[in-house]
């Protein structure tokens, strides 16, 4: 069962989300302390998903920092990183690693088909 990561500080979104990755099989990694950089990824460092999905826009960090941390640790190069935003950013997050991107607001199965398309199922 592939685990799944979600950072997402919107409360609403973030429980839809781990709703429908559990609904589709996923085992959910709950991030619910968003507001330090160093906690997010020492908790996936511990964590160890398949896949993040990276809202880019956070209130305490911007996303695109976060991505840009991962990338920079070795640890990190088989986390699948997709990133999602209000705004179109794809070619900003491509540019810093993410492996794909998804555009607010999007429909769930277009959330599903990108995630078993990073995850090559």
């Amino acid at each position: 069962m592939p685990k799944v990561a979600i950072v997402e500080d919107d409360k609403t979104m973030l429980s839809l989300l781990q709703t429908l990755m559990e609904f589709e099989g996923f085992k959910v990694v709950h991030l619910d302390r968003l507001d330090s950089l160093d906690w997010v990824v020492e908790t996936l460092r511990r964590e160890k998903p398949d896949l993040l999905i990276l809202d880019v826009y956070l209130d305490q960090y911007d996303g695109i920092e976060l991505l840009r941390s991962l990338r920079s640790d070795q640890e990190f190069d088989t986390i699948r990183i997709l990133a999602s935003s209000g705004r179109e950013l794809s070619r900003e997050c491509s540019q810093e690693g993410a492996d794909g991107f998804i555009m607010k607001p999007y429909m769930p199965q277009e959330l599903i088909d990108n995630i078993h398309y990073l995850l090559g199922n």
